[in-house]
C-alpha cells in the first residue's frame, strides 16, 4: 500500500511548474514548450520531471528525477523520384544525420567513466556531428551516455546487441530476451536524444546473401547452421522485439536491421531505399573516387582503417617494432588483411615514405582524403541522401582500426577532416583528373584527359545564405594562372551543384585549385583539388615553418602546401584545425587544448622525401 505519488516539473530556464500532477491530475498541458532539437538545428532545452512516491501517511518512499526534451521524431520513409526516402524528422524537419558508429569505449569497461565518455561525446559535437549509431556488437552504454547526448543534441541511433550472427531462439533465451528489450525500452525511451531503436547489426543483409549463395548452390562462409535459423530471425526482429518496443515507446522508432530496407530479407542493402553499409572501398579494395558511383539514402556504415600517430603507436611498441609487419603491430590490428591494404591505397596515392612515423602519417591521411570523398559526395545530393555515418569514431584498445579518434582521445586526420566536411556550411569539390580517368598511368587511353572541377555548396543550416565561392588555378609555388569567384544564394537545408569549370590546358602534374567559401567576408570551408594523384604532383619546397605565439600556432609556407600537420612534444595537443591545405603565406591556428611549445609542420611534401 503507498500514500499515491505526485510529480513536479521543472522548465529549462529553472523555474517550477505552478501545477503539481497526481493520481487526479496525471497530466499537464504546456502551451509554449521549448522544443529540443538535434545540434545545428537549434537549442537542447531539458525539462526535469520529479516524481516521488509517498507511504500512506505523507511522506517521501522513493522518489525519481528525469529530464525529458520535447520533441517530435520520425523515421521519414515516402516515395520518390528515387524511390523512398530514408531520414530523421524531428520536430517536422528534415535531418541531415552527420556522425559516426560508437564502440565500447574500452575493452575492460570500469575504465569507462563519465568524464571520458563526455570529452569523446564533447570532440564529436566539436567535430560538427549531430548523430551517434551505438553499434549493435557492443553493449547498451551507461545512462550517463545517453545524458551527455540529450544536452550535447546528439542524436543517437540504438541497435539492440546483436550482430553478425544467427540465434536459436530457445524458450529460455527468448524470455531472457524479452527481458533485456523492456528492461533497457523503459530505461532509454524518456531521452530526447534517442531517434531510432534498431534490431540488429548486419543479420538480415547476411542471412540474405545466404539465402542467395543457397539458391545457387553456393556455401557461405557466414551461413546458419540450421534452416530455422531463418524464420527464427524473422519472429525475433520482426515479431518479438518491434512489439515490446511499439508497447514500451510507441513515439521512438523502430528499425529492423542495419543495412535493410525494412525488413524480410527484401533487398537489405538496396541504394534506392533504406540504410546502407557500403565497403567496396576498403574491404573490396576500389578506388576512393568510387564513392561518387553511389547514391545511397542514408549511408549508416563506411570506413577506411589508419595507424594511429607515434605517441600512440610507442604505447604498445619499442622502436624495434616499428614496422608495420613486426608481430606487434600486426596483433595490434583489426582487419587481419588490412595492414596490406593500406599499402594497395598508399602506392596508389603517395610516395612511399622513408620514415615509420611518416608512414603512420600517411595512412591517416589516405584515411581523411577517402571519408570526405564520400562525404562530400553525398551532401552533395541532399535530398536523395540523408545521412553519412563513419565507420568508427572511436577504440577500445591502441590499435590501427577505422576510427577517427584513438584509443586516448587523440584527433587522427579524419576526425579534422570530418569537423570540415560536416561544417554546416560547406564547399565539396569533385574533380576529374588523371587519378580519376587513368588511375594507371601506363594503360593506353586514347580519350584526352579531362581536367576540371564541380563545385556544390552545402548548407545544414535552416536559414538562406548568401556565399562567395572564390577560386584560384595555381602552380606548385602558389603563383596564380587563373581567377574567379561566383557568387551564390542557397536556401537553408539544401545542396546548390554548380557549373562545370574546365581547365584543358593545366599542366597535369603542375596545377591545382584552392578554392574557398566566404560568407559575411569570413572564409567558413577551403580546400584544393590536384589533376593527378599526389604522388606525381611536382610539389615545390613550401618550407613550412610553425612558430609558438601568445594566440596560438603561427604557419608560414613559401609554397602551395598540402595537409599541414601540426605536432608539438605534447601528444594530446588539440587544435581547432590540422591536415589542412594551405597556400603561401601565414595561418594562426588555435590551441582548444594541450601544450603548444615546440611546434611542428610537415605536409604531403615531406612523404617520400625525408631522410631515413
Amino acid at each position: 500500500e503507498h500514500g499515491g505519488w505526485i510529480a513536479r516539473v521543472t522548465d529549462p530556464d529553472g523555474r517550477q511548474l505552478p501545477e503539481t500532477l497526481g493520481p487526479d491530475t496525471p497530466e499537464v498541458i504546456l502551451r509554449e514548450p521549448q522544443l529540443w532539437w538535434p545540434a545545428g538545428y537549434g537549442g537542447q532545452p531539458l525539462y526535469t520531471v520529479s516524481v516521488s512516491l509517498l507511504d500512506p501517511d505523507g511522506t517521501e518512499a522513493d522518489s525519481l528525477t528525469r529530464r525529458i526534451g520535447l520533441h517530435t521524431v520520425e523515421l521519414c520513409r515516402e516515395k520518390d523520384e528515387w524511390g523512398e526516402s530514408f531520414c530523421h524528422r524531428v520536430n517536422g524537419l528534415r535531418v541531415f544525420a552527420m556522425g559516426a558508429d560508437y564502440i565500447p569505449e574500452d575493452n575492460i569497461l570500469s575504465r569507462v567513466t563519465p568524464q571520458r565518455t563526455r570529452r569523446l561525446l564533447e570532440d564529436a559535437r566539436l567535430a560538427n556531428f549531430n548523430l551517434i549509431r551505438v553499434w549493435g556488437g557492443g553493449y547498451y552504454p551507461d545512462d550517463f551516455f545517453f545524458d551527455i547526448c540529450d544536452e550535447l543534441g546528439l542524436m543517437v541511433w540504438q541497435d539492440f546487441m546483436y550482430a553478425c550472427a544467427f540465434y536459436d531462439l530457445t524458450p529460455d533465451f527468448e524470455a531472457s530476451i524479452r527481458l533485456e528489450t523492456e528492461q533497457n525500452v523503459r530505461r532509454l525511451r524518456h531521452h530526447a536524444c534517442l531517434v531510432l531503436l534498431c534490431g540488429n547489426n548486419e543479420i538480415e543483409s547476411f542471412a540474405a546473401d545466404a539465402l542467395r549463395a543457397a539458391a545457387h548452390g553456393d556455401q557461405r562462409a557466414f551461413s546458419p547452421r540450421r534452416p530455422s535459423h531463418f524464420s527464427d530471425y524473422i519472429k525475433l526482429f520482426e515479431d518479438i522485439i518491434p512489439k515490446i518496443v511499439r508497447q514500451e515507446a510507441p513515439e521512438i522508432p523502430w528499425w529492423p536491421s542495419s543495412p535493410s530496407s525494412g525488413g524480410s530479407y527484401d533487398e537489405p542493402n538496396s541504394e534506392n531505399r533504406g540504410d546502407a553499409h557500403y565497403w567496396a572501398v576498403w574491404h573490396g579494395e576500389k578506388p576512393i573516387t568510387e564513392y561518387r558511383q553511389h547514391f545511397f539514402r542514408y549511408v549508416s556504415e563506411y570506413g577506411f582503417q589508419s595507424f594511429p600517430l607515434l605517441p600512440t603507436v610507442s604505447a604498445f611498441t619499442e622502436p624495434e617494432d616499428w614496422n608495420i609487419f613486426s608481430r606487434v603491430m600486426e596483433r595490434h590490428q583489426r582487419n587481419g588483411a588490412a595492414n596490406g591494404k593500406i599499402l594497395t591505397y598508399l602506392a596508389a596515392t603517395y610516395r612511399y615514405p622513408q620514415r615509420f612515423s611518416s608512414l603512420l602519417y600517411a595512412s591517416q591521411l589516405l584515411q581523411a582524403d577517402a571519408m570526405r570523398c564520400g562525404a562530400e559526395h553525398w551532401r552533395s545530393h541532399r535530398g536523395r541522401c540523408m545521412g553519412v555515418v563513419i565507420w568508427q569514431l572511436n577504440d577500445c584498445w591502441p590499435v590501427a582500426s577505422w576510427s577517427s579518434i584513438d584509443y586516448f582521445g587523440r584527433w587522427k586526420a579524419l576526425h579534422y577532416a570530418a569537423k570540415r566536411f560536416f561544417a554546416p556550411l560547406m564547399l565539396a569539390a569533385e574533380e576529374a583528373g588523371e587519378h580519376t580517368q587513368k588511375p594507371r598511368i601506363n594503360e593506353l587511353r586514347e580519350a584526352p584527359l579531362e581536367r576540371s572541377v564541380i563545385f556544390t555548396v552545402c548548407n545544414e543550416t535552416t536559414a538562406a545564405a548568401e556565399c562567395l565561392i572564390r577560386w584560384r588555378l595555381c602552380v606548385p609555388d602558389g603563383s596564380v594562372l587563373f581567377e574567379g569567384e561566383i557568387p551564390v544564394t542557397i536556401p537553408g537545408l539544401s545542396a546548390a551543384r554548380q557549373e562545370k569549370l574546365s581547365f584543358p590546358d593545366a599542366p597535369l602534374t603542375g596545377s591545382l585549385v584552392y578554392y574557398e567559401l566566404l560568407t559575411g567576408g569570413r572564409v567558413v570551408s577551403s580546400g584544393s583539388v590536384l589533376f593527378c594523384a599526389p604522388k606525381h604532383f611536382a610539389f615545390a619546397n613550401p618550407q613550412l615553418r610553425a612558430a609558438h605565439t601568445p594566440d596560438g600556432i603561427l604557419v608560414t609556407s613559401s609554397a602551395y602546401a598540402r595537409a599541414v600537420w601540426l605536432e608539438s612534444d605534447d601528444p594530446d595537443l588539440l587544435l581547432e584545425d590540422n591536415g589542412f591545405d594551405m597556400l603561401p603565406g601565414t595561418r594562426l591556428v588555435r590551441v582548444l587544448r594541450g601544450d603548444p611549445a615546440h611546434p611542428r609542420a610537415r605536409s604531403v611534401y615531406d612523404i617520400g622525401r625525408e631522410s631515413t
